[in-house]
């Protein structure tokens, strides 16, 4: 089963588009993780366990990890062991953005892939597809590319206009017409942008889209759903992390948000 599958499958098991975003920022977790060995991975433990029933997907961002060293690399793996351990349904997400000439991309890949054994990845297409090819040829992985981000200023490139449509648009249709001949890619679609979601989406049929931006950043749910399912009612992967992991009660949180947008869907 590649990485696309599985996420299907959970889907239907769990019956979510919801993703977790394992954003463990060292400052800002629980008082009462400041005196354990390990704080993320305690902290990862308990949001992991408290979610799973809710959640098809966890979105590990790597600069939370890679900002504690050497602890916090090995912290990650820890962490990732421990989802594949205990709910090895669940779609694993490394949220690198990775992009590099092709020698250094293919380390990349193998760092990710191999060495920490994500299911899938973020990607950064600006660099071109030889810069993307060593992580397009797992063909069991998913590449994640980033096309219409969710942050505020992504405008300011994603929005220049290339050959009469904007770069955003130039992207989705790359990553559908060249560089999907693994079926293993995804886009990046911000929940912030449904407007431009919908337009994606168009483009790119049935594939799936990580959308960002639910929760903290402001996105709604209903406007994202409307854009974005694809025909199967599918074909989303809704990332919330601050208002989920930070939350008084994360399980509640993360059903909360499940359940808004399996109303919305239905």
């Amino acid at each position: 089963m590649n990485a696309l599958d599985k996420y299907e499958v959970r889907v239907d098991e769990v019956d979510s588009l919801l993703c977790v975003g394992l954003d463990s920022d060292i400052n800002r977790l629980p008082a009462e993780f400041n005196s354990v060995e390990l704080p993320q991975l305690d902290f990862n433990r308990r949001i992991i366990d408290q979610t799973a029933s809710y959640a098809s997907a966890f979105k590990f961002n790597m600069a939370f990890y890679e900002t504690t060293g050497a602890a916090g690399w090995q912290q990650l793996k820890n962490s990732l062991d421990y989802l594949r351990g205990h709910h090895p349904g669940a779609l694993s997400i490394c949220d690198a953005k990775r992009g590099d000439i092709g020698n250094s991309s293919a380390a990349y890949a193998r760092a990710i892939f191999d060495e920490l054994g994500f299911d899938a990845v973020t990607l950064n297409p600006y660099l071109g597809r030889d810069a993307l090819q060593p992580f397009l040829d797992y063909k069991d992985k998913a590449c994640i590319i980033l096309c219409r981000s969710s942050n505020v200023g992504s405008g300011e490139l994603q929005n220049l206009h290339v050959s009469g449509r904007p770069l955003w648009q130039a992207v989705a249709e790359t990553v559908v017409d060249a560089w999907n001949a693994n079926g293993n890619c995804m886009l990046v679609a911000g929940a912030t942008f449904p407007e431009e979601m919908a337009a994606i989406r168009a483009i790119a049929g049935d594939m799936t889209l990580l959308a960002p931006g639910v929760g903290a950043q402001g996105g709604d749910i209903g406007p994202v759903l409307r854009a974005g399912l694809n025909s199967r009612g599918k074909g989303l992967i809704i990332s919330a992390s601050r208002s989920v992991i930070f939350a008084a009660d994360p399980a509640a949180a993360a059903k909360a948000t499940r359940d808004e947008v399996n109303r919305s869907r239905s």
